[in-house]
């Protein structure tokens, strides 16, 4: 029912393209996921999103578990009846949105304790297995373990507990989880300490056959240039190759384009709809932000050539400026859809490159490009 399949890898990279079948679809790698944390993106309704291109969308365990609460959406029949999607669909474990709790959470072998402060501060207790329960109840096509993530920076024996934590969890989760339309993805711990990271990635291994890994605890504080003194070699010289590797909370374009050269398969995070909410759009030019009084006669679109609904229908950045600058909704969900669509299509031509066997020079003509501009 999970199956990785690689079409093609590129002979001057370890980029490479290929297929995750799931129930609900297939999904072409390398791509970027949307986050619908609470079972919806900001603003975007399911055709849109299918407009756009996309193939596989993220929803969140920590916050749908408090409201609606996991039964509900079970009741009325899983999660893709509920937010009337009918492609594939991967939770999270909520692991980092419990951990971002920061004094509100008490750690220890069996589990998580916490305070849901953005929840009227009840008190709830995560165990691998109610985690689960939780994300069976849900029903995605892929749920992730329940993990720590350690912030940056941290001291080493902070990250090495969350690591053997981890670890533990991962064998519990794995022992709990018996959908069989599912799939259970382990996650790599170890902050950026390479040598803690193959602990953890070699637990994993030899504790279980997971369809796909997760490599979590990343984009938590540090610099990208810091990121991937750890994760190129972890992803290119010691991933399983068989299995697709997710990276999990990434999304800036040129952090996609160098974590693709790198070997990764699947990304996803919240960047491409909340910066639109702030008025921001990625584009062939740098990232935008049409508040700027610069935008204000410029009656052409965010950019030359792109097909997203704003764009191709002839929506401008004069008439953008307007709309955010008036703090009216659809400047928000004008710009979501072109930076979801932008990512998405950054992934398509990736894949392109890839089965062209031309990914290294894809690489050089990005980053020699004003679109590498994208912070």
């Amino acid at each position: 029912m999970f199956e990785y399949e690689i079409l093609a890898e590129d002979p001057t990279t370890h980029a490479r393209a290929g297929v995750f079948h799931t129930p609900h679809g297939d999904v072409p790698t390398p791509i970027f996921m949307p986050v619908g944390t609470k079972a919806t993106v900001k603003g975007i309704l399911p055709a849109s999103l299918h407009e756009v291109g996309t193939k596989i969308l993220l929803a969140n365990t920590y916050h749908l578990s408090m409201r609606p609460g996991a039964e509900l959406v079970a009741e009325a029949g899983g999660l893709h009846e509920f937010m009337r999607w009918d492609g594939p669909i991967l939770t999270d474990s909520g692991g980092f949105q419990v951990f971002s709790l920061s004094e509100h959470f008490k750690l220890s072998d069996d589990g998580v304790s916490f305070h849901a402060v953005d929840y009227g501060g009840e008190k709830v207790v995560w165990t691998p297995e109610e985690n689960m329960r939780i994300a069976q109840l849900l029903g995605a096509d892929i749920c992730m373990q329940l993990d720590q993530c350690p912030g940056y920076p941290s001291p080493r024996a902070f990250v090495e507990r969350a690591v053997e934590l981890s670890s533990k969890w991962a064998e519990r989760c794995w022992a709990a989880h018996t959908r069989e339309d599912q799939a259970l993805f382990g996650i790599v711990q170890g902050g950026m300490d390479l040598d803690l990271r193959l602990r953890s990635l070699r637990h994993l291994e030899q504790m279980a056959d997971f369809p796909g890994y997760g490599i979590g605890g990343y984009s938590v504080g540090e610099d990208h240039e810091t990121m991937f003194q750890t994760l190129a070699p972890l992803v290119s010289e010691h991933m399983p190759k068989q299995k697709p590797r997710y990276l999990m909370g990434v999304g800036n374009p040129t952090t996609l384009v160098r974590g693709v050269a790198c070997g990764i398969d699947m990304f996803d995070c919240v960047l491409p709809t909340r910066t639109a909410r702030m008025g921001t759009a990625f584009s062939n030019e740098g990232r935008l932000n049409l508040k700027n009084a610069r935008f204000k006669h410029e009656h052409r679109p965010i950019d030359e050539g792109c097909s997203c609904p704003a764009c191709s229908k002839g929506f401008t950045r004069a008439y953008i400026h307007h709309l955010v600058r008036q703090r009216e909704m659809s400047g928000a969900i004008l710009l979501s859809l072109h930076n979801i669509h932008y990512l998405l299509d950054l992934m398509r031509r990736a894949r392109e490159a890839i089965m062209e066997g031309t990914y290294g020079a894809f690489v050089g003509d990005w980053e020699t490009s004003a679109a590498v501009n994208d912070f």
